[in-house]
């Protein structure tokens, strides 16, 4: 009977296109990975993978194998984790990305509570403005938005990310409000410049009745994170669009107002990432499950939702 742990570095190789991923994602070093592949070549005596210093390739006997062997694996180590599982309490190292201003304001307050039910597992969270990669930089899991789903990786919605248009009151101050997204060219914009692209962002809205209309607002000033278009608006310099779970504490709170209520921006979901449906560590698990119910527990989705004033 062949390893199960040599027929999973074979999986996992042939899928992530290399050693080196196939050893992130098993916890293993790039060379174990190669040794277990070529002992599972050794021992069915064929050549699995071409290999050549830039990349590795299945041969046609690999493909085959490959097919044969995949589903069953995933059956197989299915059925080992979930016996293992049965008594075992999630535990261990919870790498989490998560962007600065959602992560601290929503996420994080969910930690002593996390904590609390789950005491043997170590968060260590990183708080960053870029969609990581999961599986290459050993995540377990990612929150936000605009994430491109590389094989391997789901997303489950938690809300949708809707922008708002605001302002202070003290801006608005004899100032008439807009009536429609084209009426927003009659102010002082706070934008944003794409740290990728080098361009100011550009903004569609749209409204329950499914029109739809350019968000243009004036370049008067531009930065590079919705965090200080938020602190630019509280200060009184302009009108900003940014995302309502960001604008929230300061509409409840009457230090923003919401401009245009009826309009809002569809930026997509707000999600949390993570690696495969299946074999999910229980640490990885239970922050899914803990971060689900807290957002279904607090309404979270419904209050996100630029559609509703």
């Amino acid at each position: 009977m062949e390893s199960l742990v040599n027929l999973e570095s074979f999986v996992r190789s042939a899928e992530l296109g290399g050693f080196s991923a196939a050893a992130r994602r098993l916890g293993l070093t790039p060379a174990a990975v190669s040794r277990n592949v070529a002992a599972l070549e050794a021992n069915l005596k064929l050549r699995l993978f071409h290999r050549s210093t830039r990349s590795l390739t299945l041969t046609e006997a690999g493909e085959r194998f490959l097919l044969s062997v995949r589903d069953h694996l995933e059956g197989l180590q299915g059925a080992i984790a979930g016996i293992s599982n049965e008594h075992a309490e999630p535990a261990g190292v919870l790498k989490v990305s998560l962007p600065p201003g959602f992560g601290t304001g929503y996420i994080l307050p969910m930690l002593p509570g996390f904590m609390k039910r789950y005491p043997l597992v170590q968060p260590e969270w990183m708080f960053e403005n870029r969609p990581v990669d999961l599986i290459a930089e050993g995540y377990d899991a990612a929150v936000g938005g605009g994430f491109e789903l590389a094989s391997g990786v789901v997303a489950r919605t938690l809300a949708p990310a809707h922008l708002v248009a605001v302002a202070s009151p003290a801006y608005m101050a004899g100032r008439r409000p807009p009536v429609d997204p084209a009426g927003l060219s009659a102010f002082d914009g706070i934008v944003m410049k794409s740290l990728r692209t080098g361009r100011l962002t550009r903004r569609q809205m749209r409204n329950a009745a499914g029109e739809e209309q350019s968000a243009d607002l004036p370049a008067r000033i531009v930065v590079n994170d919705p965090t200080a278009m938020c602190a630019a608006a509280l200060l009184g310099l302009g009108v900003t669009v940014i995302a309502k779970p960001d604008a929230l504490p300061y509409l409840d709170s009457g230090e923003l107002t919401r401009l245009l209520p009826s309009w809002y921006v569809d930026a997509g979901p707000i999600s949390i990432y993570y690696a495969s449906r299946t074999l999910l560590p229980l640490k990885t698990r239970a922050f899914i499950d803990f971060v689900t119910e807290g957002f279904q527990r607090q309404r979270l989705a419904e209050r996100f939702a630029g559609s509703i004033g």
